[in-house]
Order: C-alpha cells, then sequence, then structure tokens
C-alpha cells in the first residue's frame, strides 16, 4: 500500500462537506451536546473514587460520540473558506476522545488545587475546569508539563489591559502576515484547491530560500493567531469568570530564542497538545523502546494531528508530509540525546540556535508544504481582509518575490 493512500479507508467513511448538518440548533443537540455532556460526565466521575470500572465500560461510547459529532456537523455552515472551523472542531473532538481514554484508566481520582478566589468548591464547576483545562493549571495530573515564568504584571487591572494590548497587537501581526503569505503567490495561496510553496521554475537554492522564507512567515503566522486566540480566553476567564491570572499562564516563551530542539518543543513552544500526544504515542511506545520510544511515539501523535489538519481540508493531500516532518523532529532530539551522551556537554550556545534553525527549516518546509497544498493559506482571515497595512504590504512582497526571481 502507498503512503499516499494508507488513509484512503478513513476518506470513504468521512461524509463530504455536502452531506454534513449545518451547525444549528438541531445538530447542536442531536450530535454536540451528547458529546460534550458526556465528556463532562467523565470529568465528574475522573474526581470521584471507585469510578474506574463505570468510565471503563463509557469510553466506547464517548469515543464514538466525539467522532460523531467530529464529521457530521459542518461549523462552517457550507462556506468553505471557514473551513478551519471544523478543523479546529475536529481536533477538540480527537482531543475528548484521548483525554477521556486518560481519564479512563486512572487508578486516583483527579484533584484540584487551583481555585478562583472566594469561590465555592463545586464539582460540576471543577469538572468543567478540567473539561477545558488543557494544559491541566492547578490540577496534581500537570505536574510534568513546563510552564513558563510569569513576565506580565501581577495587579488584575494591570494584567487585563496588558492581555489586551498583546491581542490588539498580535491580531494585527496575524492580519499582516497573512497578507503576506498570499501575496509570495496569488494564484495558488488564495484558492481552496492550494498550491505548492516549491516553485519548480526556479533554481533549487533560490527555490529553497523562497520556500524557507515563506515557512517563516507561516511560523510566525501561527505563532501570532494561537497567541491571540489565548489572550482572548485569558480576558474571558479573568474578566468574565473572574478566574486568577495565575490560571492563566504564558502560552509561549519567545520560541525564537531556542537553543536546542528539545528546548523549543519542551519549552518554548505551547504545550496545550502535549497531554495528548504522549498519552497516544509516547507512553505506548515508551514501553516497548524507552526513552527514544516516548519522544518518537509523541511526535508520531503530533503527525496523526496535524494530518488530520490537512485531511479535513483537503483530502487529496499525502500523509507523508506531516508524518516525515515531525518524525524527524523526534530524530533531531534523540540527535542531541546522542550528542549529549558522547560528548557530555548538552546542545545550546550559538551553534544550538544555528541547528534548530537549520533543522527546523529543513523539515519545516514539507510540513508548511502540506498546509499549503491543503489550501489552509485560503481560508477567511478577518484580520488580513480588515487590516490597513493590506495595500503596503502586498506591494513590498510583490516586489520582493520579483526580485527574487529576477536574481535566479
Amino acid at each position: 500500500m502507498s503512503v499516499g493512500a494508507d488513509l484512503t479507508f478513513l476518506k470513504d467513511i468521512l461524509p463530504v462537506p455536502s452531506t454534513r448538518l449545518p451547525f444549528d440548533v438541531r445538530s447542536t443537540i442531536t450530535y454536540l451536546l451528547p458529546a460534550w455532556l458526556s465528556y463532562i460526565v467523565v470529568a465528574i466521575l475522573v474526581m470521584l473514587p471507585g469510578t474506574r470500572t463505570l468510565r471503563i465500560a463509557l469510553w466506547p461510547l464517548i469515543a464514538l460520540l466525539a467522532f460523531r459529532a467530529a464529521v457530521y456537523v459542518d461549523l462552517s455552515n457550507g462556506d468553505p473558506q471557514r473551513t478551519h472551523l471544523n478543523v479546529d472542531f475536529t481536533l477538540v473532538m480527537l482531543c475528548v476522545a484521548i483525554r477521556t481514554l486518560e481519564w479512563t484508566f486512572l487508578k486516583e481520582p483527579l484533584k484540584r488545587h487551583l481555585r478562583p478566589a472566594n469561590s465555592t468548591p463545586s464539582i460540576v464547576m471543577d469538572a468543567l475546569d478540567l473539561a477545558v483545562n488543557i494544559r491541566g493549571i492547578g490540577w496534581n495530573w500537570s505536574k510534568s508539563i513546563y510552564v513558563p515564568p510569569e513576565t506580565r504584571p501581577t495587579s488584575r487591572t494591570v494584567f487585563c489591559l496588558y492581555v489586551l494590548i498583546s491581542a490588539l497587537v498580535h491580531s494585527f501581526i496575524c492580519g499582516v502576515l497573512h497578507i503576506a503569505i498570499q501575496a509570495f503567490s496569488p494564484e495558488t495561496f488564495t484558492v481552496l484547491s492550494g498550491g505548492s510553496i516549491f516553485d519548480a521554475s526556479l533554481p533549487p537554492l533560490v527555490c529553497y530560500i523562497r520556500s524557507s522564507i515563506i515557512s517563516i512567515v507561516v511560523a510566525f503566522g501561527i505563532y501570532s493567531v494561537m497567541q491571540f486566540n489565548y489572550d482572548v480566553l485569558t480576558l474571558v476567564g479573568v474578566v468574565v469568570f473572574r478566574q486568577d491570572p495565575a490560571q492563566w499562564p504564558p502560552f509561549f516563551q519567545s520560541p525564537w530564542l531556542a537553543t536546542s530542539l528539545r528546548d523549543f518543543w519542551s519549552r518554548r513552544w505551547h504545550q496545550i497538545y502535549r497531554r495528548p500526544f504522549v498519552v497516544l504515542g509516547g507512553w505506548p511506545l515508551s514501553f516497548v523502546f524507552g526513552r527514544p520510544g516516548y519522544i518518537c511515539g509523541a511526535f508520531l501523535a503530533s503527525g496523526i494531528f496535524h494530518h488530520v489538519v490537512v485531511l479535513v481540508l483537503n483530502g487529496s493531500v499525502e500523509m507523508w508530509c506531516m508524518f516525515l516532518s515531525f518524525g524527524m523532529m523526534a530524530v533531531g532530539i534523540v540527535l542531541e540525546d546522542v550528542f549529549a551522551a558522547l560528548t557530555g556537554r548538552t546542545v545550546g550556545g550559538w551553534i544550538g540556535r544555528l541547528w534548530v534553525i537549520v533543522w527546523m527549516l529543513v523539515w519545516g518546509n514539507l510540513m508548511v508544504d502540506g498546509f499549503a497544498r491543503a489550501g489552509m493559506f485560503a481560508c477567511s482571515d478577518v484580520f488580513g481582509s480588515a487590516s490597513p497595512a493590506r495595500v503596503f504590504v502586498e506591494h513590498y512582497v510583490l516586489a520582493f518575490d520579483k526580485w527574487l526571481r529576477a536574481f535566479a
């Protein structure tokens, strides 16, 4: 079986967009509520002793309900440019299935040790927090997850103002970068059929320089949109639900300052999917291959997640793009461990930063190319369409791309 065809069976059972149900009251009651309520029920059970057998019995039903909701509800309501909403929802449902799988086999109840000030303990509110708290901030199960040190103001009012400014700044940056990405190839990056970041008409070196520039812009765009979303959720949690700012620690830690691949992926990049990756791939492979298996398994799970992203957008994109890209991230970290074992020194300093840049660009190009060919860059972006910098950014990106081609 070819690598590109190994998920054909999934394409056969996933309904095409025309057969999906629109996001309305009926689909919410029929598909979304059963999956969400069952998720909350397990979140309650995992805090209670003596419920392990019941959790084991319920998990197949919960996984089925999550899968059913993910593939039959169309949050875009038929608008192809809003397909990214289906991507986000599918990832949420995948996380629901994996998180409840982990909760199913826990022997000890989960405990919460951080609550909003002056709040009354409530098992229902604790269950809601557990359900949406992806990093497990304030829960006993999150001890192994790295949380960046707090650098924002501690005063509640100033903290909220700081986060609001951060949201505005990152929304602007996100819009500018989205315009820049599309300007590199208006014929392909603005249409849902997508196109490659590799221009075969250019000499190999110039082609790779161009694709690397696009990949860097995409990376900062992903960073900006995720930081914006986190800022908005932080404001909702702190202002609306009166949560403690400590429940919303920093999301990133200057990933551009990473001095090793391990530093980048385990500390500086966001950690919201770390637990699902570990549960789905890290733990199973660690039983067979030890520490290398843990690393490779986690990145294998990451490859699955990211292939789901492109599969929802465009089912024709090959599976190897994401698996090879993230698999080589695992190989890079294993190589760092081998280097440390042989030399007694860890990867770091300016050489470590150069190593991170080179390795990320080599394999990150393939990852971004998969996104591009899936049509991700054509998805609607309110920040880009409303940005006052559109004309300026498009002019200079087109001029730079023209110069690059002339230079070739």
